[in-house]
């Protein structure tokens, strides 16, 4: 297998509150499988992502708080960077936009385009607060949606309808700040004429073409990608102003651009290359190896409000540039739900990581399968405690678990956890061993496709093998009478929980290495996965719980916390 370098990142996330998960399902959890996986497979990966530290709804939640932005940027930096470790996301790197490095990366980068000319300077009117004496950011100011006429839309973002907006579109905007109607006053600002980049983003989102060659396959592109973008260039794009009358953010640096920032949406993405050089600094790495090299996959994984601003946006700056790859792909997620309801931070309707990870010690992968498993892959999916408690308690520990506890038992108890011999096979032993082989390649398949829904299903089935195996053939009725073929079927059934120990890593990283604990697994790897894994002698240690029970007692806890 040909050894290949990828880039992939995960939304920068506003450090503006706790992550929760819907965060977690849309843009972090399926990076982190598909970065472990293709580190099992012994590629190049660097995984990166970080706190998105500018920007209105920093400001707009210190104001809330009654705090300084930087304190608010500590906060939750610090909380949410913890939080995706306790709950294995393994990033290579969670850097932050406030850091001097990304000033420095993202002033580069205004600059080089500048100078290029890719940007219009030119005088309009924005909305002003006349009673705080400021110029209003997009988030600075609320009103009618135009599209389903929500009452509270932001000026750049519906969050009922997931619109993106402007604020010139807004019904009766109002001043966040003040609660008045805003005026307009003359400002000045750089724009980028995106309607000049139309005919190589066509030829880029439709065909897969960049610069008159192959670039990647649409086909492995969602329909909810490619018709979000479609949509936009159908309408005809629109010059957008790349900076903003704030004092919070990265600085422009043109003389007299006194209280001018860039962009949000025009800083936040190169943050993923500022954290790809800080990474590279303090692991001997070549950044631009990631960022410059054709050969590199670039993958950003986000939710599907962020569509336009990876598929549109930031390749017209990564092009326009001209020293960066595009990505090869954007596999964007629709939105969680929770309990019929839209997810709402302001309403505190969530579920928080941080939280779940306190009030479900151990329970880690609970999480981590469940919302895989109802991962909002093409439409948007709803989480509810029932159905976490059902999957847990009938997939993992019932079907999962149960399987490699019997395992482990009569192994311990038949041959003090010595893997017999695998003998004469009859045909039952033949079939199982041969769909054993199979199912490296189908989690795989799966997984390259970014359908983890369909690979997490798959290593499900495989448990239900072993399962189906163990009960049809009763070992602990044939160790008596039948020794050899006893040996054989419990041969069989530890060759399936070293696969399932192998290919659950990507999805339950915590259970997998409890489960290579148990089995012994000391330096095997993706590749080694199949119906051959242990050999005649091999000792394995005691069995211990892979997956626990969760009570009716636990979930009705969590269905009074958000009712309160």
């Amino acid at each position: 297998m040909s050894k290949k370098r990828y880039l992939i990142t995960s939304a920068l996330l506003y450090a503006n509150g706790p992550v929760h998960i819907g965060h977690v399902a849309g843009a972090y959890l399926p990076a982190d499988i598909y970065s472990r996986y293709l580190i099992g497979k012994g590629h190049d990966v660097a995984f990166i992502s970080g706190s998105d530290e500018h920007g209105a709804a920093i400001t707009l939640q210190a104001k809330k708080e009654g705090v300084l932005p930087n304190e608010i940027i500590d906060k939750y930096h610090s909380l949410n960077k913890q939080s995706f470790k306790d709950f294995g996301i393994n990033f290579s790197i969670y850097h932050r936009t406030s850091e001097d490095l990304h000033h420095k990366t993202a002033q580069e980068v205004f600059t080089e385009l500048d100078k290029k000319k890719v940007f219009t300077k030119k005088e309009s009117k924005q909305f002003y607060d006349k009673e705080n004496k400021q110029f209003l950011a997009d988030r600075y100011i609320t009103g009618e949606c135009p599209r389903c006429h929500a009452l509270n839309a932001y000026g750049d973002q519906c969050e009922k309808c997931g619109g993106t907006l402007s604020p010139d579109e807004l019904i009766n905007p109002k001043s966040v700040l003040s609660g008045i109607k805003p005026i307009k006053k003359n400002t000045t600002h750089w724009y980028l004429p995106m309607q000049k980049h139309e005919k190589w983003l066509k030829l880029y989102i439709e065909k897969g073409e960049l610069n008159q060659k192959k670039h990647h396959d649409v086909k492995q592109w969602k329909s909810q990608v490619i018709g979000q973008c479609k949509s936009w260039l159908d309408s005809g794009l629109q010059e957008r102003a790349m900076t903003r009358d704030l004092d919070w953010g990265v600085k422009v640096p043109v003389k007299n651009a006194d209280n001018k920032v860039l962009y949000v949406w025009l800083d936040a993405p190169i943050g993923y290359i500022s954290a790809t050089k800080q990474w590279a600094l303090e692991n001997n790495k070549n950044w631009e190896d990631f960022w410059r090299d054709k050969n590199t996959e670039l993958i950003h994984f986000i939710g599907k409000d962020n569509i336009v601003f990876h598929c549109i946006i930031f390749p017209i700056i990564l092009k326009s540039h001209g020293d960066f790859i595009l990505p090869k792909n954007v596999p964007a997620n629709s939105f969680l739900n929770l309990e019929g309801k839209k997810l709402s931070t302001s309403r505190n309707w969530a579920i928080w990581l941080h939280e779940y990870l306190k009030d479900f010690k151990g329970h880690e992968d609970a999480l981590r399968y469940v919302l895989c498993a109802m991962a909002p892959e093409n439409k948007d999916a709803d989480f509810t405690w029932a159905e976490f408690q059902a999957r847990n308690n009938n997939e993992l520990v019932s079907i999962y678990g149960n399987f490699i506890n019997r395992v482990i038992v009569l192994l311990n108890k038949y041959w003090e956890g010595e893997i017999p011999a695998q003998n004469q096979l009859d045909s039952y032993d033949k079939d199982v061993l041969k769909k054993i082989d199979l199912f490296e390649e189908k989690v795989s398949n799966s997984i390259e496709k970014f359908k983890f829904r369909d690979g997490l299903s798959e290593l499900i089935n495989l448990a239900r093998i072993g399962n189906k195996y163990l009960a049809d053939k009763e070992p602990w009725k044939l160790k008596s009478s039948d020794e050899k073929a006893t040996q054989t079927i419990m041969n069989i059934t530890a060759q399936i929980a070293g696969s399932l120990a192998i290919l659950s890593e990507p999805f339950l990283p915590f259970s997998s290495e409890k489960l290579k604990i148990m089995m012994n697994i000391t330096h095997l790897s993706w590749q080694n996965n199949g119906a051959t894994i242990f050999k005649e002698g091999h000792k394995i240690n005691k069995a211990s719980h892979l997956f626990n029970k969760i009570e009716d007692e636990k979930i009705k806890e969590q269905l009074e916390k958000l009712s309160a």
